[in-house]
């Protein structure tokens, strides 16, 4: 006789099995293995506190007697360099830092909280643009390097003079020469400029990308919706070029916890490689960032596209810090492209350019339609 239906709902329903969830890795935290401290960082609130942070982790402080760093101690190039790398110092930003440049086509002016980068990308920017060894330098100055903000406001040529971009205000791009999540821990200065433009009463917009991932002191911060923070992301099978940088995943998680905390978001897709399967790999990259934006209220989303390209000096420091990179650099499958100050960049022929530009703007088309597309180079 079969159950009666009463009995039936007694009986114990076997749950399904779900599949065990990986646990996320903690945020990547740069721990410098020497902190250089001058004198003059000493003279400003804000150096005594980053170095207050240095040795409340117990990292090797070195209090300098001048206010010149020190030359490195390894005559070997490769070694110097990964000391360097290793090394933090905490100095004072000079004049020169006050005095702006313009920055396009991504904002109206570049200003820095620090020098310098911890990763190990062997595809790396500042090759070539940094002076001596790529020690990173945070500045203890802060109060100056806000306060010259202002003088700035409204005189810019990127999004200040764009009717296509108008709403964005004067932006202040924090990230040419640095990362500036990649030292928070260590400097409290991006929590600074963030809280700075939150209460600068004006249309204004603060600026950064990162590759790191640790954004949990800046969700709560009062930012207005004036900091854009964006992500710097690329295909899958790139992430060998990306050393001591956060995974992806968490980036893209982080990029998602920032937009749902409220700040408009970008991502910067750099740099732009045919890796094999490129077109596979760059629709993925998409979706993947698609996923993690889905449900944002009040999504605010930028798209910035940089293709790969370098310098015939960019090549040879590159080629020094990264021997045995596979990093492609054959001037042979390039083009040269001259700058307007008449320097010499090696690009993507234009063949290739277009079929990534059209490839790339159809998927974030298709797959995250509210991502405005501020360029692509």
């Amino acid at each position: 006789m079969p159950p009666s239906p009463a009995l039936a709902l007694e009986e114990p329903v076997e749950a399904p099995v779900e599949p065990p969830v990986e646990p996320q890795r903690p945020a990547r935290l740069w721990r410098p293995r020497r902190v250089l401290v001058t004198p003059a960082a000493l003279d400003h609130d804000h150096g005594r506190g980053m170095l207050a942070r240095a040795e409340a982790l117990g990292l090797a402080v070195e209090r300098l007697s001048a206010n010149r760093l020190p030359s490195p101690r390894e005559p070997d190039p490769r070694r110097a360099y990964t000391a360097a790398k290793a090394t933090l110092a905490l100095t004072v930003a000079p004049p020169t830092k006050l005095r702006l440049q313009p920055i396009p086509p991504s904002a109206d002016w570049r200003f820095d909280l620090a020098e310098g980068c911890p990763a190990h990308c062997q595809y790396c920017y500042l090759a070539g643009s940094l002076q001596g060894p790529p020690v990173t330098r945070a500045y203890a100055n802060l109060d100056a390097i806000l306060g010259n903000l202002d003088a700035y406001l409204g005189r810019g040529a990127v999004t200040s003079a764009s009717a296509e971009r108008a709403q964005e205000g004067t932006t202040f791009e924090a990230s040419c020469y640095t990362d500036p999540l990649g030292i928070e821990h260590l400097t409290g200065s991006l929590s600074a400029a963030i809280r700075h433009f939150g209460a600068w009463d004006a249309p204004v917009q603060l600026r950064f990308t990162t590759k790191f991932a640790a954004v949990a002191p800046l969700l709560d911060l009062p930012h207005n919706r004036r900091t854009r923070i964006r992500v710097s992301v690329n295909a899958r099978p790139a992430a060998r070029y990306e050393g001591g940088t956060d995974t992806l995943d968490a980036r893209l998680s982080a990029l998602g916890q920032m937009a749902r905390a409220g700040y408009p978001v970008g991502l910067t897709i750099a740099p732009i490689l045919p890796v094999p399967d490129w077109e596979a790999a760059y629709a993925a990259l998409i979706r993947d960032a698609a996923d993690a934006l889905a449900g944002a209220p009040d999504l605010d989303l930028t798209a910035e596209l940089i293709t790969h390209r370098f310098t015939p000096g960019s090549k040879a420091v590159l080629r020094g810090w990264y021997p045995g990179s596979d990093l492609p650099l054959d001037e042979a499958d390039r083009v040269e492209k001259r700058t307007k100050f008449g320097t010499v960049k090696h690009v993507f022929p234009k063949p290739l350019m277009q079929a990534m530009r059209t490839h790339l703007t159809e998927c974030l088309a298709r797959d995250l339609p509210a991502a405005r597309v501020l360029y692509w180079t």
